[in-house]
């Protein structure tokens, strides 16, 4: 089987893929595989295709393959709250939370991660057109194999960008060689409070699996879970989950992303969550009107979140 994420070397996606290299799924009967498929609609529509077993990626871009989640449900939560980071050049002293600071510049999103920024500025009054502020793919990272926050990273430090949003790993590599500072982080208070619930990193499956074989998706769910404990049993589980995938600089530095980030690694999907990512998906044109709850969610496997 296998399980698709839109970038592999990212803190919020990392359960899934820890629960591979862990051997979590394993544990669980689970054979099940996870690869790098950028970008995260191509994820969804390769998930609706039959191509791919799991998604783990933003919940509000299951939309890209699944229109009103027709299809698919959320099974699992890898991390709370909207996840990506907005890190400007250094060299701009762009104090942290002056979200005016965007005006007139270029910043590096991914497709459909840039939804999140875009109704963030709206909502905290910028006006992207009359701001002059263009948000777009960071070059070079519509790639096979290419990790999206490194090399948004790559690309502000050669002067590609003013600044990107992008996952932790991206800002903390952008932050440590000295070419970016921090001016949001959602999940930590910046930026309008409704930004938290417009996405957050999940666990997706298709509804014919949840259907026809419950037993392998709480499995799989079973299986983030006790990743997510594991991680916070003993972090070096995440260096040591590093090691085997990624560069040794970013093994050295995953560790520290994620023991940050321990607090949000929580399986539960909340009905205030859905409701703030229903307003966001409608505001941003990507459904006519909210959903219920349980269209949304697989409630069936809530009792092992937890």
């Amino acid at each position: 089987m296998r399980l698709a994420v839109p970038d592999l070397i990212s803190n919020s996606y990392f359960p899934a893929v820890a629960a591979d290299v862990l051997g979590f799924y394993d544990a669980e009967g689970l054979d099940l595989k996870h690869e790098l498929l950028f970008p995260v609609d191509a994820c969804y529509r390769a998930l609706r295709d039959g191509e791919i077993d799991f998604v783990g990626g933003s919940a509000h871009a299951t939309l890209a393959g699944f229109p009103d989640f027709e299809g698919a449900r959320l099974v699992a939560s890898l991390s709370q709250g909207m996840y990506w980071f907005l890190i400007m050049r250094s060299d701009l002293n762009v104090a942290r939370g002056d979200i005016d600071a965007v005006k007139g510049r270029n910043i590096g999103a991914a497709p459909w991660v840039e939804l999140g920024l875009k109704r963030l500025l709206t909502e905290a009054g910028i006006d992207l057109a009359a701001d002059n502020v263009t948000i777009a793919p960071v070059p070079g990272a519509i790639q096979p194999g290419v990790s999206f926050g490194m090399m948004a990273a790559k690309a502000l430090e050669d002067g590609k960008l003013d600044g990107f949003w992008a996952n932790g790993m991206g800002a903390e590599t952008a932050i440590r060689r000295g070419v970016g500072s921090l001016v949001l982080d959602v999940r930590r208070g910046d930026g309008p409070k409704s930004a938290f619930n417009y996405t957050q990193p999940v666990l997706v499956a298709r509804e014919d699996m949840i259907r026809d074989d419950p037993d392998t998706v709480a499995a799989a769910v079973r299986a983030i879970v006790k990743t997510q404990n594991a991680l916070k049993a003993d972090i070096s589980r995440a260096t040591l989950v590093g090691e085997k995938l990624f560069s040794p600089d970013e093994a050295a530095m995953i560790g520290d992303v994620v023991a940050r980030d321990l607090p949000f690694y929580d399986a539960r999907i909340s009905e205030e969550f859905v409701a703030g990512m229903n307003r966001f998906a409608v505001q941003m044109g990507l459904m006519d009107a909210p959903l219920p709850y349980d269209r949304i969610v697989a409630t069936q496997f809530s009792g092992i979140w937890a």
